[in-house]
């Protein structure tokens, strides 16, 4: 499978057949979710964007572009982790699941994004 299929979805929506690997990017459990409405494959914590990087973004749309840049870097440096997801990815749809409220302005999207630029840089 040369194609990797990336998505991301809240965390609140239901899950669906076509998720695939559901996995949980945010560094805190999302609250009113229990672990059966989730129905996580993973939680990789880890890749998430340092404390430092989200506590600077604050979900500030106008540091968007700025904050997708620092948080790009860290990713770049976490090999190993990102590594993980495209070998996931080979077999599988993944599902990043995500808690922010702004569907348009989150760090979901950076990781889809840089994920599915380093798939295809394989």
């Amino acid at each position: 499978m040369d194609h990797k299929n990336f998505q991301i979805k809240r965390i609140y929506e239901k899950p669906a057949d076509d998720d695939g690997c559901r996995v949980l990017v945010d560094r805190l459990w999302p609250r009113g979710v229990s672990k059966e409405t989730a129905q996580l494959d993973d939680w990789m914590k880890e890749i998430t964007p340092s404390p430092e990087l989200r506590k600077w973004f604050d979900h500030d749309p106008d540091k968007f572009e700025e904050f997708k840049k620092r948080y790009e870097n860290e990713l770049a440096a976490k090999h190993e982790l990102v590594e993980k997801m495209l070998d996931i990815a080979e077999n599988q749809n993944i599902t990043l699941l995500y808690a922010a409220k702004d569907e348009s302005h989150n760090h979901a999207i950076v990781l889809k994004e840089f994920l599915e630029s380093a798939s295809e840089n394989d």
